[in-house]
């Protein structure tokens, strides 16, 4: 089921409204409508929580075939769906570009890749065939300059030089996880032609701060994800002392709603 060009459209008007596109990352379907059902016109999908589920690495292109088949499950839902695609699964930009027709062939309107750092031209080249193959959907093409850099930090010079590449490829808009600095992103943000997204740190600035920056996309990553393992570990830990579980706990019935499948057109 192909997203219409009415929802492409929607999700890319997103990232040049008002405010950024605060964007939640799910995992299954039930995380994915509890997203939607707040409010939130656009779910991503977050690669971490994909392989973890699976037991697989992330950031391995281990994970194709749950990739895909998350997206084939959420792609019909009532909201829009980006999905996070690791490095495309594949080091062949023909192979990557297939992959992102599958996904726009089954309902999801972004994809997420990254760089890891590899080759800049061939990051570009796989940008380019996913808009050659899936022309509707909205690329949003990520370095790793700063999430990889380690102590080597590669900072705004080098991260321009590859976002340019892949402005020039065809990317939608550009990704810079791990880049907090506000002078940093405001200069980057000055030398860009397509929105920025930057991934949300609660240790860093909130996302009117960024929105302030220029910043047009915050998403949240793992975060969520990594926040519901802690919440129920930590569940654990009080009901073992002998305490009440404190926080929110949907019920059964909420649960069995949110598991519910709503066609995008119902």
């Amino acid at each position: 089921m192909r997203a219409p060009r009415a929802a492409s459209n929607a999700f890319a008007d997103l990232h040049h409204a008002d405010t950024p596109l605060l964007l939640p990352n799910a995992w299954d379907h039930a995380s994915a409508s509890a997203m939607a059902g707040q409010g939130f016109r656009a779910v991503g999908t977050t690669s971490l929580a994909v392989a973890a589920a699976a037991g697989l690495p992330d950031g391995a292109s281990a994970t194709r075939e749950e990739t895909l088949g998350l997206a084939l499950v959420l792609g019909s839902q009532p909201f829009l769906l980006s999905v996070d695609a690791e490095s495309g699964f594949s080091e062949d930009p023909d192979e990557v570009g297939e992959f992102a027709r599958l996904l726009e062939a089954v309902g999801a309107v972004g994809i997420n890749l990254e760089d890891a750092l590899g080759p800049a031209d061939r990051h570009a080249a796989k940008i380019a065939a996913v808009k050659a193959a899936a022309p509707r959907l909205f690329v949003n093409a990520r370095t790793d300059t700063y999430w990889l850099g380690g102590d080597d930090e590669r900072g705004v010079p080098e991260t321009l030089s590859r976002l340019d590449a892949y402005q020039q490829a065809g990317a939608d808009g550009v990704f810079v996880p791990g880049m907090t600095d506000p002078r940093e992103i405001a200069a980057l943000v000055a030398r860009l032609h397509v929105p920025l997204n930057i991934l949300y740190s609660p240790a860093s600035l909130t996302v009117t701060r960024l929105g302030d920056l220029g910043v047009r996309r915050v998403s949240l990553g793992s975060f969520l994800y990594r926040r519901a393992m802690g919440a129920a570990l930590a569940a654990l830990d009080e009901i073992r002392e002998g305490r009440r579980p404190g926080g929110r706990t949907p019920t059964y019935e909420e649960t069995q709603r949110l598991g519910a499948r709503v066609p995008r057109h119902a």
